[in-house]
Formats: structure tokens, C-alpha cells, sequence
């Protein structure tokens, strides 16, 4: 895989507002000790501008490193928050100080929750990280599973660029599932972006639930392409669907299989 030619390092931090300032002293020398991230088409993130990048999902550490790639890249990262969270002293205050997004996950106001928050990205000119699959894959071999519609959603509702990504190196600092983190020695995290979904036919008619099906297949494609890059392997033809396999889509699966989830990460081609 070729690297990048825009380097991280020129790109302008455009949203380094105060508070993030105060969680980048503490958080970001930590996570440079223990991981080293090799970032690849890094100008797919827009500089400017909404955006919903997704990524895919297998280990807990997961949002901390793509929430490092984007700050490396000049762009404030922030995820879709329960809206209870708000209410909680000092927690609700600092996520609302940082730009993190309230969406109501239950009742009446989840289905709405796109909506609400593609309305804050596009006012704000603000990025949002969502992962599709909505929880860590529940695939033995790692690779994405079947796709949830909440990032398209955000994405169709007033044309938002769909950004996929993928990433390989994680589940060497937390396997999937597992609570014993390894801090050292340093390990890499390679990242690749890819171009924004093209979703322009789907926009030119209603959206209705078939047009965000098949815009999340397209999602999911996107993004196991790219992760098929990063580990020099093939997916499997048919994307894992939990239900198929008599498993919930959320919570800690009782089975898993260590000898995948804490393998070196394979090396691809550069």
C-alpha cells in the first residue's frame, strides 16, 4: 500500500478549542507511548466541513485511536453520546465542552437520533465518528459484520460525506473481549481512509429503508476493502450476521476464539 501524500503533521488543527487542549495534554502523550499509528490517504478526511467517518469495530480501544488519527489530522473527534450522559455531573459538562453529541438511544426520540445529529454536524461544520457495525464484530476472524443504518442515515439526511476507514493493530493493545491491556512494547496501529461512499442515486429519490440498506452494504463493502488491504487477506464472500448464528448483536459474546483476537496483526503490502 502506498503512504499517503499529505502528511499528518501539515494539515492545520482547526478545532483545538480550549478543552480539547486540556484532553490533549493528558491523553495524547499516553497513547503516542503505546501506540504508533501509520496513517495512510490521509486526505480523504475532509480538512473542512461535516463529515461521518466509519471505521470498523473488534476491539474497546478502538474509538481511542481513531480518536487519535483525527486529532493527529487536524479535526476534533466526536462519537454519538447516550443523551442520559448529559445529566451526569462533571461528565455531562465535560462532554458538552468537547462537542460531543447527545442522541436519545431509547423511546420515542431514537429514530430521530440521525436526524438530530446530522442537523448539529452540518450547523457546527462539524466531523462525527460512528461505527456501522454498532458494537465489536462478532466474526471469529475479525472482519466487519453486517451494518447497521445510523452512519448513512446522518450521511443521506443532507448530504454528508461518508468517509470509510479501516484499521489493523488494535487487538494487539486490547484483544476483543479481553480486559488485560498491553501497554509495551509499542505497537503499531496502521489506518487507512477511503473515498466517501457514493450515495448520490440514493439521494435523488426518498429515502426509504431499501435505499439505507443498500447504502450500508455499500458502507460495508467500503470499508472491508479497505481492511482487506491492510491485512493482505481476503474477506469471507458473505458479510457475518449474528442472528444467522443464534448470537446477540450487543454485549460480551460467552465464546470467542483468543488465538485470533490476539494475534499479531498481519503485515500487508506497502
Amino acid at each position: 500500500m502506498e503512504r499517503t501524500p499529505t502528511s499528518p503533521q501539515k494539515r492545520k488543527n482547526t478545532e483545538k478549542t480550549p478543552a480539547f487542549r486540556v484532553v490533549e495534554v493528558i491523553a495524547v502523550p499516553f497513547l503516542n507511548a503505546i501506540a504508533k499509528l501509520e496513517m495512510h490517504h490521509t486526505e480523504k478526511l475532509p480538512v473542512s466541513g461535516p463529515f461521518v467517518l466509519s471505521p470498523n469495530h473488534y476491539s474497546n480501544i478502538d474509538p481511542v485511536i481513531m480518536a487519535l488519527a483525527v486529532w493527529k489530522l487536524g479535526r476534533a473527534p466526536r462519537f454519538l453520546a447516550k443523551a442520559s450522559l448529559f445529566s451526569v455531573p462533571v461528565v455531562g459538562f465535560a462532554l458538552r465542552k468537547i462537542g460531543q453529541i447527545p442522541v436519545d438511544r431509547a423511546g420515542a426520540g431514537r429514530h430521530n437520533a440521525p436526524i438530530a445529529a446530522a442537523n448539529q454536524l452540518v450547523e457546527h461544520q462539524q466531523g462525527v465518528i460512528v461505527y456501522p457495525e454498532g458494537t465489536l464484530t462478532r466474526d471469529p476472524d475479525l472482519w466487519p459484520m453486517r451494518g447497521k443504518t445510523g452512519a448513512v442515515r446522518i450521511a443521506l439526511d443532507h448530504g454528508i460525506p461518508l468517509i470509510p476507514a479501516a484499521h489493523w493493530g488494535t487487538q494487539a493493545i486490547l484483544p476483543r473481549y479481553s480486559k488485560k491491556v498491553s501497554l509495551f512494547p509499542r505497537k503499531t496501529v496502521r489506518i487507512v481512509f477511503g473515498d466517501p461512499v457514493d450515495l448520490d442515486d440514493l439521494r435523488a429519490a426518498p429515502i426509504d429503508q431499501r435505499a439505507l440498506n443498500e447504502a450500508t452494504d455499500r458502507l460495508m463493502a467500503s470499508i472491508t476493502a479497505l481492511l482487506e488491504q491492510l491485512r493482505g487477506e481476503t474477506a469471507p464472500l458473505e458479510r457475518w450476521n449474528p442472528a444467522a448464528h443464534h448470537q446477540t448483536e450487543f454485549g460480551k459474546l460467552e465464546k470467542t476464539r483468543p488465538a485470533t483476537d490476539s494475534t499479531t496483526p498481519t503485515k500487508g503490502t506497502e
